[in-house]
């Protein structure tokens, strides 16, 4: 009986150790937790050039050096631009002058001149009437020859003319200039503040700034050079914010979402740096050869783009990394 009592406790002993080791036979195993991705620091680079050519004066950081958004990193010799800006100043300030010539009609000197030729053209025009009016009869008895009977009617005709000519100049200047011109003028001006405008922009545009924070990753040319429009001065790498691209595959992707926490580690750097899945791509593409993953192989997976919330210089562009999701729904059975 008491044999029979110790075989049955050894069994019950054994198959316990046995259970314990195996987890139930895999029927009690707990589901891991989280999720690992596998990825790289993105690479984010701009080439800075000058929108116009010309000689470079002033190069201001060097290579590795960083810089902030807005910095002026490289400058142009801008005396040429400063001399254009200048003569577009002045035709600007010609042609305001002249819409205002336009709009101010004429002096009182003119139209007082304009009268005063009025008054001499109607003067001679009567005496060239009372000349015409006498000889006309005269001509009918023989006693003025038809020769100068033409001559002075000739003479009242151009009288005549003169006089129309003069009153039409007279109410010209009292008018002034017509609707026309002064929209003209107005358009001249336009078109001078225009050229002002853009000889202003190639001016501040001698001045090449950084457009975001960053760090001088290539000088590709010198001060001295000679350099034509789009031409690369200077090459910026953009490290903040700092994006690490992994990719999830399409068994996993149901477990993370937009907002989640994650934690970034590389290699040979102690430090965990906290991050956040910022984004998930709507389609999927094939493994890209630089994903570096447990088991390398051409399947369906979908970008992951990850900010990290805390970069320092122990990361850097490229640099392949891996991204920790601990709050990583389980995975389906």
């Amino acid at each position: 009986m008491n044999r029979r009592k110790i075989v049955i406790a050894a069994v019950v002993i054994v198959l316990a150790v046995v259970l314990f080791a195996t987890r139930g036979f895999g029927l009690f195993a707990s589901q891991p937790s989280g999720l690992t991705l596998y990825g790289n620091v993105d690479v984010r680079q701009v080439d800075l050039a000058f929108r116009n050519g010309g000689r470079i004066d002033q190069i201001g950081p060097e290579e590795g050096q960083a810089v902030e958004k807005g910095q002026a990193v490289a400058r142009l010799d801008m005396a040429q631009m400063r001399d254009a800006l200048a003569a577009a100043d002045a035709q600007w300030g010609i042609a305001r002058a002249e819409l205002a010539k336009a709009r101010a009609g004429s002096r009182p000197q003119e139209i007082a001149q304009a009268q005063a030729r009025l008054n001499q053209a109607q003067a001679a025009l009567a005496s060239a009437r009372d000349d015409y009016e006498r000889r006309k009869g005269l001509v009918e008895t023989g006693a003025v020859s038809r020769q100068v009977f033409d001559a002075t009617k000739a003479r009242y005709e151009a009288a005549q003319a003169d006089a129309r000519a003069a009153a039409a100049a007279l109410s010209l200047a009292r008018e002034g200039a017509r609707v026309e011109d002064k929209q003209a003028a107005a358009a001249q001006v336009d078109a001078a503040r225009a050229r002002r405008d853009a000889a202003r922009t190639d001016l501040e545009d001698g001045i090449l700034r950084a457009p975001n924070a960053g760090r001088v990753l290539t000088r590709a040319r010198e001060p001295g050079a000679i350099v034509g429009p789009g031409e690369t001065v200077l090459t910026l790498t953009i490290d903040r914010p700092m994006r690490i691209r992994a990719y999830v595959g399409a068994e996993d992707l149901s477990r993370i979402s937009p907002g989640m926490k994650a934690v970034v580690t590389a290699t040979g750097n102690p430090k965990r740096y906290d991050a956040t899945v910022a984004q998930i791509a709507p389609t999927a593409e094939f493994t890209p050869k630089t994903v570096q993953t447990e088991d390398l192989r051409a399947d369906l997976v979908y970008r992951v783009r990850v900010l990290v919330n805390d970069p320092d210089d122990g990361l850097r562009q490229g640099q392949p990394v891996t991204v920790a999701i601990p709050a990583a729904r389980p995975a389906a059975d």
